[in-house]
């Protein structure tokens, strides 16, 4: 059910992201994370390379890590093939 879900939300999303962008584009992703350093790097590693912007902030406790990636891609289904990839990261949300 989870997977069908997600699925008719990425299709929906591929259709925002084509009508209302033009590619290559910037794409802002936004992630929270409980505070772990691992989970954290995996997120990092899933844009190293590409030459993203990332900033990190932790909440007042320090339980949650935001993330924010911003990078260039070339088309709506890279948009959502990283977010599929954050998706295997236990704990991540995204936003």
């Amino acid at each position: 059910m989870e997977s069908k879900k997600s699925e008719e939300f990425y299709k929906k999303l591929k259709v925002q992201l084509a009508d209302t962008s033009s590619w290559p584009s910037n794409y802002l992703y936004k992630f929270i994370v409980p505070t772990d350093e691992s989970k954290i790097k995996q997120i990092q590693d899933i844009f190293d390379n590409t030459g993203a912007v990332i900033e990190s902030k932790q909440s007042k406790k320090g339980t949650y890590t935001s993330i924010s990636v911003t990078v260039n891609l070339h088309s709506p289904d890279a948009v959502i093939a990283k977010y599929k990839e954050v998706g295997k990261v236990e704990g991540v949300i995204s936003l």
